[in-house]
C-alpha cells in the first residue's frame, strides 16, 4: 500500500468518510501516523500531546506492548468464533470483571461499544423489573443509538427526537452552575430531593432504573457532592429502582479508582463500560450485572444478542489493557499525579481570568472558561475555536466544548503520564489562555 501525503490523506478521508458531531464541510482532522505514549504524530513528524486520551479511552497510554502483544497473538491462533461458542478469553475476562467491579457485580454481557451497552442494561432493566421508565440527567451522555441517545440529556438527542419512549431526566448536582440557585457553603442539596420527587411525579412504580455516568464527561465535567451518590443509592433502594452507573468515560482508572463509584463505596445493580476497558485498541463494551440480575436469567430467555458478543479478539485485549493497570501501576499513578494536577488547576484559575472554574478528580479534569467570572456568562465559541487553533499549533491535543451548556478544555491525559510530562502540557495551556482568552474577559 503505497504512503500518500498529509494533504492527500485529509482530502481522501473528507471525501469518501463521514466524520462524526460535525459540519462535513467544516472539519479539519490531523492525519495521524503513529502514536507511543502520551504521543502521537502527524504524517508530517509533528508531534502532539495527547492531552484527552484520544476520546477519553486510550487509558494506558498509546501502542503499550503487552497489548499488542496480546493482539497479535489471539489474532494468529482465533479472530472470531459464533457468540454461542465458548472461549478462553472470554472466561477469564468474565472472571476477572467480576474480580474489579465493586461489590455483588458478576455477570457480563459483552457489546462492541458503550451505547450498545447502555442499549443492553435499558433491556435487562426493563426485563426484570417489569418497569417502563429510565431515568437520566440532563447533563448526560449515553450513546448515539436509539435508547441511548434517548437517555442522554444534551443537545444531541433534541436533533434525533423522537427516540425510544420511557425515558425521563432529572437535574444535575452541579455546584458551579447549581441550577437551584445554591451556594456550596448553604447547599441543602436540592439536586438529591429533587431525584425522588421526579421518581414521584413519574410513578415509583413505572421506574425501572436510575442511570447515571459516575463523573459526568463530555458535558461538562461534572463531580458530584461526597453523599450524592449514596443517597440516590438509598433512594433507588426505597422503592426498588435499579441502579446504572455508566462508567464508559469515568471508569478504568480515570478518577484514581477502578470505577468512579469506588470514590463513594457505592455498589450499583449495573456498570456499563467500554472506553477504557482496551483502551481502545479494539472496540469491546460491557454491561456488568448483580448476581441477583444474573440469577433471573436462569431461567428466562436473554432477549438480547449481538455477532460480536464476547468477540475473541477484543477480550484478549481487554485482558492484557487490565494487567497493564495492575503491573504499570496506573490506577495509582493517576491518584499521585491527579493530586498534582489539581494544585496545577487551582493555580491557572488564580491566573487567568477568563478560567471560571477547574474540576479534577484523578486524571479526569476540566477547564470552564467564561467571559465574565461574577456572572459566569459562557466565552464565546468564537474565542474557544481560537483557543483550540492556538493548542493544535503548539501541538497539544485534546478534546474542547463549546456550546450553550459551557465552554471547557478538557485535561484528560494517558494514566502513564509523568507529573514532568504533565506540567509540558499545562504550559501550553497556559499559554494559550494568555494568547486567547483572558482577552475576551469583560
Amino acid at each position: 500500500m503505497s504512503k500518500l501525503a498529509s494533504q492527500e490523506i485529509i482530502r481522501m478521508n473528507r471525501e469518501y468518510t463521514f466524520f462524526s458531531w460535525s459540519v462535513q464541510g467544516q472539519v479539519n482532522p490531523i492525519p495521524v501516523e503513529k502514536a507511543e505514549g502520551i504521543f502521537f504524530w502527524d504524517t508530517d513528524g509533528k508531534r502532539y500531546y495527547d492531552f484527552s486520551s484520544q476520546l477519553m479511552n486510550t487509558n494506558i497510554g498509546h501502542q503499550h506492548p503487552k497489548v499488542v502483544k496480546a493482539i497479535q497473538e489471539q489474532a494468529a491462533k482465533l479472530c472470531f468464533v459464533h457468540p454461542g461458542n465458548a472461549t478462553n478469553v472470554r472466561g477469564l475476562l468474565g472472571k476477572k470483571l467480576a474480580e474489579v467491579t465493586p461489590g455483588n457485580l458478576k455477570k457480563t454481557f459483552f457489546t462492541l461499544g458503550g451505547a450498545e451497552a447502555n442499549e443492553n442494561a435499558i433491556k435487562i432493566a426493563r426485563f426484570y423489573t417489569g418497569r417502563h421508565k429510565i431515568m437520566a440527567r440532563y447533563r448526560s451522555y449515553h450513546g448515539a443509538t436509539h435508547g441511548s441517545i434517548a437517555l442522554t440529556g444534551d443537545y444531541r438527542r433534541l436533533a434525533v427526537e423522537p427516540a425510544m419512549p420511557g425515558g425521563v431526566h432529572f437535574l444535575d448536582p452541579f455546584c458551579y452552575r447549581c441550577p437551584f440557585g445554591q451556594k456550596k457553603e448553604s447547599c441543602k442539596r436540592e439536586c438529591i430531593s429533587h431525584v425522588e420527587e421526579v421518581i414521584k411525579y413519574e410513578g415509583p412504580d413505572k421506574i425501572a432504573a436510575i442511570i447515571m455516568e459516575g463523573v459526568v464527561g463530555s458535558n461538562g465535567l461534572i463531580i458530584p457532592p461526597d453523599d450524592y451518590w449514596p443517597r440516590v443509592r438509598q433512594i433507588c433502594d426505597k422503592f426498588g429502582i435499579l441502579l446504572i452507573s455508566d462508567e464508559v468515560m469515568s471508569g478504568w482508572g480515570r478518577t484514581g479508582k477502578w470505577f468512579a463509584v469506588d470514590n463513594w463505596g457505592v455498589t450499583p445493580d449495573m456498570i456499563t463500560t467500554a472506553k477504557g476497558i482496551t483502551s481502545g485498541y479494539v472496540p469491546l463494551g460491557a454491561v456488568i450485572v448483580s448476581e441477583p440480575i444474573a440469577k433471573f436469567f436462569d431461567d428466562k430467555y436473554l432477549y438480547a444478542g449481538l455477532t460480536y458478543n464476547g468477540h475473541a479478539l477484543a477480550c484478549a485485549a481487554a485482558l492484557a489493557t487490565i494487567e497493564a493497570y495492575d503491573e504499570d501501576g496506573l490506577i495509582g499513578n493517576a491518584a499521585r499525579v491527579g493530586k498534582h494536577l489539581g494544585e496545577a488547576l487551582e493555580g491557572i484559575k488564580s491566573r487567568h481570568a477568563s478560567v471560571g472554574d477547574v474540576r479534577y478528580i484523578g486524571l479526569f479534569s476540566a477547564i470552564e472558561l467564561v467571559a465574565n467570572r461574577e456572572t459566569k456568562e459562557i466565552l464565546p465559541a468564537a474565542k474557544m475555536a481560537e483557543l483550540g487553533k492556538f493548542l493544535r499549533e503548539k501541538g497539544l491535543f485534546t478534546f474542547i466544548m463549546a456550546n450553550n451548556m459551557g465552554s471547557i478544555v478538557f485535561v484528560v491525559p494517558p494514566l502513564c503520564i509523568t507529573s514532568e510530562q504533565l506540567d509540558e502540557g499545562l504550559a501550553i495551556i497556559e499559554s494559550a489562555l494568555a494568547a486567547t482568552t483572558d482577552k475576551a474577559i469583560v
